[in-house]
């Protein structure tokens, strides 16, 4: 944008480059609609009425929201190059991303932030990043980087470097660890947000969380969690992914006392969700169907977000603000005509307008040290109960179950007759194959396994199923292509999909995506299974920071004491 020659567009001095009339506008700072025109110039705001243009748009009465804001996601979480989610996205009318890259960074540490910004540089959808600031997320696993105050400091001045990221060590932060106030503390000074991440806390703890300079949490699955979060002063990002859905519950605390510190979030969507549900237009559109006002709804997706991010720039419909525009045919379905990402239309009736030479960015290296055929998976059985994870419909939260153990031959194996599997999570990075083992009961299957080398957050392979063979040959599918996702039944591979990104994403568009997944999924359910999203599942199951009970490399792990704990009871 060049300031002079937007100043000289807003007073009228020279035409604009367009001129977009028959607009009913929706103004996010005081709630009102009004009918007039929106000048655009270089790509910014201009002013709101009519002036010369080279170029005039009649909109014909509809309605003209400011760009969606997603305040926070993982764009490796759609499982393809942020071209590609751009090309997903941008049609539903998100134009701004706030996103958290810790997934690609827990792969390949700094390598992976920069693959992740020059990739996501120059696309209509403004990526901006919140620095990761748990690689790893905790002691408790390993992962294929580690990042410091020292490794994050020379990403501070990186104009699209947002926030500090989700605090997910909130055990470090009560006990005041050094590396992580540092972190903090960095953040602090050049004046950044920090995001946090800390399901279930309250009372005490939440004081001390706060106090420590934490501004947000996305992780709220209760809405007394939520109010109690907001009343100590943070901001709540309501969130409504594929793995956790929290929509419908913390729909009740928007009030006209606090919306302003609520936005909405996507966090993880798979591209099934992108395509058949939306992205942040799904969730105004589900607020709107629950009783929220229409624009209350608009407001929490643009200018909240903006605001608690400091992007001056974004959020609202404004002079000298970005010319990201949702034209909107209907305002009780958010039923999108078309996007204007700075400017210039990316879609219209929900395809893509993307200019040539928009390419899927450089190459990102995969990490795959591991020999399948020497993984050893049996278990000695050591008692007659054992710990199992148990699955929550809906939620990324666990529970801490016990079941008896099925032992075969002094083993502990699986018995798919109760739903009760073997999961399994091998180190990929070291080369030593390390391998945590434990059960799980809520996959269903009746035979087979599935596996993948998305795993939050670190993303060693995981694997679930009911016989040893299966888990093998699934695991030395993803090691074959150099990471993906994998099922595989009578010791062969019956579906798979390759992520050679990282072994997080693919270089395909997301509906490509979808079709590969849609393939696992078939598989899966032939296996006996019933989830609707098994993989996105599964790929939480190895993060220990998410109650109650979780798998990594290193064994089982009681999270909400923080420490490993044994699979015989």
């Amino acid at each position: 944008m060049q300031l002079e020659s937007l100043i000289q567009a807003a007073r009228g001095k020279i035409p604009c480059d367009l001129l977009l009339t028959g607009a009913r506008i929706i103004n996010v700072f005081n709630g009102r609609i009004f009918s007039g025109s929106i000048a655009v110039h270089g790509g910014a705001i201009a002013a709101l009425d009519a002036r010369p243009a080279r170029k005039v748009v009649d909109l014909e009465g509809r309605w003209v929201a400011p760009g969606f804001i997603d305040a926070h996601v993982h764009l490796e979480s759609a499982m393809t190059v942020p071209v590609q989610f751009a090309r997903a996205v941008l049609p539903r009318g998100t134009t701004t991303v706030v996103a958290d890259p810790h997934e690609i960074a827990n792969v390949l540490g700094t390598a992976g932030i920069d693959y992740i910004l020059a990739a996501s540089d120059g696309l209509p959808l403004q990526c901006f990043f919140a620095l990761s600031s748990c690689v790893p997320a905790t002691g408790l696993e390993t992962a294929g980087a580690r990042l410091g105050p020292a490794e994050l400091a020379p990403y501070w001045s990186h104009p699209r470097i947002a926030a500090l990221a989700e605090m997910m060590d909130f055990p470090g932060v009560l006990a005041a660890d050094g590396e992580v106030l540092a972190k903090i503390a960095a953040a602090e000074s050049r004046g950044k947000p920090v995001d946090g991440h800390a399901p279930g806390l309250g009372g005490p703890g939440l004081a001390a969380y706060v106090a420590a300079g934490i501004g947000s949490d996305h992780e709220c699955t209760r809405a007394d969690e939520a109010r109690e979060k907001l009343a100590a002063g943070m901001r709540i990002m309501i969130r409504e992914g594929t793995g956790a859905k929290n929509l419908d519950d913390l729909l009740p605390i928007v009030s006209d006392v606090n919306w302003h510190r609520i936005m909405w979030c996507t966090d993880d969507r798979h591209p099934h969700d992108l395509i058949t549900e939306g992205h942040i237009d799904a969730m105004v559109r589900r607020a709107v169907a629950a009783g929220q006002d229409p624009v209350r709804a608009i407001q929490m997706a643009t200018l909240t977000a903006a605001e608690y991010f400091g992007l001056r720039r974004c959020g609202a419909l404004a002079p000298g603000r970005r010319a990201d525009l949702v034209v909107i045919d209907d305002l009780d379905t958010i039923r999108i005509d078309s996007v204007w990402a700075g400017g210039r239309q990316v879609s219209a009736g929900n395809e893509m307008i993307l200019a040539d030479g928009q390419t899927a960015g450089p190459a990102a290296p995969t990490v795959m040290r591991l020999d399948p055929a020497a993984l050893g998976l049996a278990v000695p059985a050591a008692g007659e109960q054992i710990r199992v994870i148990e699955l929550v419909p809906g939620q990324i939260l666990t529970g801490n179950g016990r079941a008896r153990a099925c032992i075969r031959a002094g083993l502990a194996t699986a018995d798919p007759a109760r739903d009760l599997l073997k999961l399994i999570v091998v180190d990929r990075y070291s080369g030593r194959g390390r391998t945590g083992i434990g059960f799980v009961r809520g996959f269903g299957m009746d035979r087979g396994a599935l596996a993948s080398s998305v795993a939050h957050d670190s993303h060693n392979i995981i694997a679930v199923g009911g016989d040893d063979a299966d888990l093998k040959a699934a695991v030395a599918g993803v090691v074959e292509m150099g990471g993906g996702l994998t099922a595989a039944a009578g010791g062969r591979i019956r579906a798979k999909l390759p992520l050679p990104v990282a072994g997080l994403m693919s270089l395909e568009p997301v509906d490509a995506v979808r079709r590969g997944l849609d393939r696992l999924n078939t598989v899966y359910r032939e296996l006996g299974g019933r989830l609707s999203d098994p993989f996105m599942t599964l790929s939480f199951l190895a993060l220990p920071v998410i109650p109650e009970l979780k798998l990594t490399d290193q064994g089982l792990v009681d999270v909400n004491r923080f420490t490993f704990v044994p699979l015989f009871v």
